[in-house]
């Protein structure tokens, strides 16, 4: 029987990133809400959905595909991230710590969907 989604220690990092996401990103100016503080946000739970979405897919190739889409999505928020560092919204301390645990997150993906594809060579 295939494991759940919830059992998968990179969704449940995913979701501590996205829990620490939001908490970094309350203290954003007002006008950045509906802007690059959104952005950051939905890059961070695309991450964990799509985690989730993939692994409820018929086959372990479908789910390759939602981890490459994770994955974008968490080069994608790298790069929100170290914009709203470099425009003072988000402290040095903050963005290295973040930044640490999404390099760690990159790295889960990465060896989650090699070893989907070995296990189906």
């Amino acid at each position: 029987m295939k494991k759940s989604y919830k059992d998968l220690q990179v969704w449940k990092k995913s979701i501590d990133l996205a829990e620490a996401i939001y908490k970094a990103t309350e203290g954003f100016p007002t006008r950045e809400h509906f802007g690059l503080a959104s952005q950051i946000r939905r890059s961070a739970v695309s991450i964990a959905s799509n985690i989730a979405e993939g692994s409820g897919r018929h086959s372990d190739k479908e789910f390759q595909k939602f981890l490459i889409i994770a994955r974008g999505s968490a080069t994608e928020l790298q790069t929100q991230m170290l914009i709203a560092m470099r425009v003072g919204y988000l402290a040095k301390a903050v963005y290295i710590t973040l930044s640490e645990q999404l390099n760690e997150i990159g790295k889960m993906l990465q060896g989650l969907k090699r070893s989907l594809k070995l296990a189906n060579d």
